[in-house]
């Protein structure tokens, strides 16, 4: 097996290579005469390690689960070797939110592309159990002793509401609420235990759990900031140099992300080939699949590293539209190579490989999957309110409080507070990763005149604009 460069996943604390395996393209969509099972075998045989599918890829599960027997990966395979098993990290998605609804009720974006497959799939827990039988068992509902995912993660999060149901119940998660989240039952899966009533058998079916998405960054901020207990540790997201021109995961998501500590997950590196010879839509046949090797114009191995070189970013993964025995021919290969990065590449090379993408008339491809541009915003939930404990202690003050502002195509540096139009304090920004809100204490030293004054925050980005939040009004005497 080739040594690659790799990098931690975060929490997770394995070590995976640079470039990952992704599920669809010719593993989804292969045209005639593709050998879906042999790009997944040459991928392990190259050092790839992370391999990424989902329940609604049609029939890329199956792909996995054919080239993981043929290699000794799964547990029903006569060849079956544990240590190697151990040694990649087989990642896949379910599209419900909830792990309990009543009977004939669905969360709104419940669904599986399987629903009348034979698995008779309408949880989470059952989308979990699905993927064990097609990636490690007999395809028709049975799974292995020893069956395992390293990862399952909520497939394409877009609402805050989605994070909502997912959360639904996770520090009551009782047998007899009609509704409940998704998340509480894969801790259940994750630890063997049966808080939910959803795992019976107390069986150990996943190692971690992630989220992931393409179009709204503000909504996977939320659900890291709703995760007190750390429950997610990845965050597989829409990553390349278009990522500026819309509400950037670059300078939000992944930000927060890497400040919790999360493996970040770079996708649609490629803009799902639409950065070469297809519309601006998804995949959804194999002559979308795209078999050349980047273009004159653009080259592959530039959008490789760019996204590679995105702080937090641990792994990508990229879809193969073909192998070759030539190196110089073979998708993967060439990829493969690219990913060897062994320094992020600096700001100057990344604005160039920005340009290029501009000079190529393909600034406006992410625009079917990722939220436009809402430029960088006020800080948001402004709060000012006299501080009670300060009159104890001789003084008399003011807390203003908010929550974190959206970067736009530059990251956020700091935020002003200004009392009655003037600035009186400044505050770095950093992440924010948990619930816990900014904030600045506007302090009256002793016989300061008190009354009503106003306030204000103002997000400062890198590039020196400015954004201020709306008029709030405070009387630092009113604790007295």
């Amino acid at each position: 097996m080739t040594t690659l460069i790799t990098r931690r996943l975060g929490r997770t604390g394995r070590q995976v290579a640079t470039l990952g395996l992704g599920g669809q393209a010719s593993i989804q969509w292969p045209a005639a005469g593709v050998d879906s099972a042999a790009i997944i075998e040459k991928a392990y045989r190259l050092g790839v390690n992370y391999m990424d599918t989902s329940n609604i890829y049609g029939p890329s599960q199956q792909h996995f689960g054919e080239a993981f027997r043929r290699l000794g990966l799964s547990p029903a395979a006569a060849n079956y070797d544990p240590a190697a098993r151990e040694r990649i990290y087989v990642a896949t998605k379910t599209h419900f939110r909830t792990a309990r609804h009543p009977a004939g009720q669905y969360f709104r974006t419940d669904y599986s592309e399987g629903m009348l497959d034979g698995f008779h799939v309408s949880t989470a827990v059952d989308d979990v159990r699905r993927s064990l039988s097609l990636l490690f068992g007999d395809g028709k509902g049975g799974y292995p002793d020893g069956a395992y995912l390293d990862g399952l993660q909520f497939h394409d999060i877009n609402t805050m509401d989605e994070i909502d149901m997912l959360f639904e119940g996770l520090n009551d998660p009782r047998p007899d609420n009609d509704w409940l989240g998704a998340l509480p039952a894969m801790v259940d899966l994750r630890e063997g235990t049966n808080r939910t009533g959803c795992n019976p058998k107390k069986e150990k079916l996943i190692r971690h759990i992630g989220i992931t998405g393409h179009w709204n960054s503000a909504a996977h901020i939320y659900a890291i900031q709703r995760d007190s207990h750390r429950l997610l540790d990845t965050l597989l997201v829409t990553i390349n140099p278009s990522d500026g021109k819309y509400l950037a995961h670059r300078h939000n998501a992944i930000a927060v992300a890497a400040a919790a500590d999360m493996g970040v997950i770079g996708m649609k590196v490629f803009a799902d080939a639409a950065y070469y010879h297809k519309e601006p839509m998804f995949s959804d046949d194999p002559d979308h699949v795209y078999h050349d090797v980047g273009s004159p114009a653009l080259p592959s191995d530039g959008l490789i590293r760019y996204a590679l070189s995105v702080a937090g970013v641990s792994t990508i993964i990229v879809g193969t539209g073909h192998i070759d025995d030539d190196p110089a021919k073979c998708q993967l290969t060439r990829n493969l190579a690219a990913a060897q990065l062994v320094e992020p590449l600096d700001d100057e090379a990344m604005a160039a490989i920005e340009a290029q993408v501009t000079v190529a008339g393909k600034d406006g491809v992410n625009a079917y999957f990722q939220r436009k541009a809402l430029g960088l915003t006020p800080p948001r939930n402004v709060g000012a309110e006299a501080d009670s404990s300060m009159p104890m202690l001789g003084r008399r003050a003011v807390r203003v409080t908010w929550d974190t502002a959206y970067a736009g195509a530059v990251p956020i540096v700091r935020y002003e507070v200004l009392r009655d139009g003037e600035p009186v304090g400044s505050v770095p920004h950093t992440p924010q990763f948990t619930a816990r809100r900014f904030h600045y204490d506007d302090i009256f030293p002793d016989g300061a005149a008190a009354g009503s004054h106003s306030y204000r925050v103002r997000a400062v980005d890198a590039a020196g604009a400015a954004v201020q939040s709306a008029t709030l009004m405070a009387d630092p005497g009113a604790a007295a």
